[in-house]
C-alpha cells in the first residue's frame, strides 16, 4: 500500500533537522528478510481476495466490495512491487536497480498509500449515505457511478505525483542518506509535505470523522427503533440489517488496524528524530509494511460472508454445501445491496 512512503517522508523531514544513524547490517538483514515475508503473503492474501470478492455473488451486489477490491489491488501492488525493491535495498545497502526504476519506485508507493487511503475513504463515505441518506444511495451507487468514482479515485492518486515526476515540483530521485529512491527536493522545494498533508493527513481526518458521524446517527436511530418497537410490541431490526452493521464494523476495523500499523512509525520519528535507536524505526516500519498483508486475515477472520467468499475459492467442493439462514430482503437496509452487479 505504499507503506514505505510515510516512512521515507518523516526520514527526510527530520534527517534535514539533524541527520541520522546509519543501520547496522543485522538490522538491514533483518528487514529485508520480513520484506520478502511480507511480500508473498501479500501477493497470495490479496490476489485470493481480489477473486474471491469477483467470484461471489453476494458479496459482488455489495457497492462496498468495489472499494474493497480496490484496496486490495493497492495492497497487491505494494506486495509485488514495492517490498522486493525494498529488500534489495536493504540487502544491498544501496540502490542497485537503475535510474528508471528510482523514479518508478516512489510514484507507486506514493500513489498506492493515496489510492488506500481514498479507497477507505470512499467506502466510509457508502457506509454513511447508506445509512444516513438511503433514499438517494440507489440513484448514486449504480454500475456506472462506482467505476466513475473508482476511476477518480486512481487518477487523482498518481496525478498529484505528476508535479514531482516531471521536474515541475521536486523531482523523483535516490536520497544516498536512506539509499532509498523517493520525492527529493529541486531549486529548494519539495511537494512531499504537501503530499503527506493531501494524500494522508486529510484522508484520515474525513475517515474519523465519517465514522464519528455514522455512530451517533446509528446510536439516534437504534433509539428510535427501540422506542417504537417498545410501543408497538414488535422487534426492530432484521437480517440485513444486521449484515450491514457488520460491513460496516469490519471496513472500521480495516481503518483502525491501518492507524496502528502506521502510528508506531509516526511516534518513533517525532520521538527520536536524531535515529538513535535505529532498531526501533526498522520495527515500526515493518509494522507500517504489515498493513498491506493483515486485511485478508481481517476480512475471513471477522466477517461470516468474506470466509464464505475465501471458502468458495480455497475450498470449492465443500462450499458447495448450500447454506442455511435467511436470505436478504428488500428492506429500507437492504438497498446496500443493489441491482447493480459490481
Amino acid at each position: 500500500m505504499g507503506h514505505i512512503a510515510v516512512n521515507d517522508t518523516f526520514v527526510e523531514i527530520f534527517s534535514e533537522a539533524g541527520g541520522s544513524k546509519p543501520f547496522t547490517r543485522s538490522e538491514t538483514i533483518t528487514a529485508a528478510i520480513c520484506a520478502i515475508i511480507f511480500s508473498i503473503i501479500g501477493v497470495l492474501g490479496n490476489l485470493i481476495t481480489v477473486i474471491a470478492l469477483l467470484k461471489y455473488t453476494r458479496l459482488r451486489r455489495h457497492a462496498t466490495t468495489a472499494f474493497v477490491i480496490s484496496l486490495s489491488i493497492s495492497d497487491l501492488i505494494f506486495s509485488a512491487v514495492n517490498l522486493p525493491l525494498t529488500a534489495s535495498r536493504y540487502l544491498n545497502e544501496a540502490w542497485v536497480l537503475g535510474e528508471t526504476l528510482c523514479k518508478i519506485f516512489p510514484l507507486f508507493f506514493y500513489g498506492n498509500v493515496a489510492v488506500s487511503l481514498l479507497s477507505m475513504v470512499a467506502i466510509t463515505i457508502n457506509r454513511y449515505i447508506l445509512i444516513s441518506q438511503s433514499d438517494i444511495y440507489n440513484q448514486l451507487y449504480t454500475t456506472r457511478g462506482i467505476m466513475l468514482m473508482l476511476i477518480s479515485i486512481w487518477t487523482l492518486s498518481f496525478l498529484m505525483l505528476l508535479p514531482p515526476l516531471l521536474g515541475i515540483w521536486g523531482t523523483l530521485g535516490l536520497d544516498p542518506a536512506t539509499f532509498s529512491c523517493t520525492i527529493l527536493k529541486k531549486n529548494g522545494s519539495s511537494p512531499k509535505k504537501f503530499l503527506f498533508i493531501l494524500g494522508f493527513i486529510v484522508p484520515c481526518v474525513v475517515i474519523s470523522v465519517s465514522y464519528l458521524c455514522i455512530y451517533w446517527r446509528v446510536r439516534r436511530s437504534r433509539k428510535n427503533l427501540e422506542a417504537h418497537a417498545a410501543e408497538s410490541g414488535r422487534r426492530g431490526g432484521g437480517f440485513q440489517r444486521r449484515e450491514d452493521s457488520r460491513v460496516t464494523r469490519l471496513m472500521l476495523t480495516i481503518f483502525l488496524c491501518f492507524l496502528l500499523c502506521f502510528m508506531p512509525l509516526m511516534l518513533m520519528n517525532v520521538i527520536d528524530d536524531k535515529m538513535k535507536f535505529p532498531i526501533l524505526h526498522i520495527v515500526a516500519s515493518v509494522l507500517a509494511w504489515a498493513s498491506a498483508v493483515i486485511n485478508p486475515f481481517i476480512y475471513a477472520g471477522t466477517n461470516k460472508l468474506y470466509r464464505e467468499a475465501y471458502k468458495q475459492i480455497l475450498c470449492p467442493i465443500s462450499s458447495r454445501t448450500p447454506t442455511i439462514g435467511p436470505k436478504p430482503t428488500h428492506s429500507h437496509s437492504s438497498k446496500f445491496l443493489t441491482p447493480h452487479t459490481i
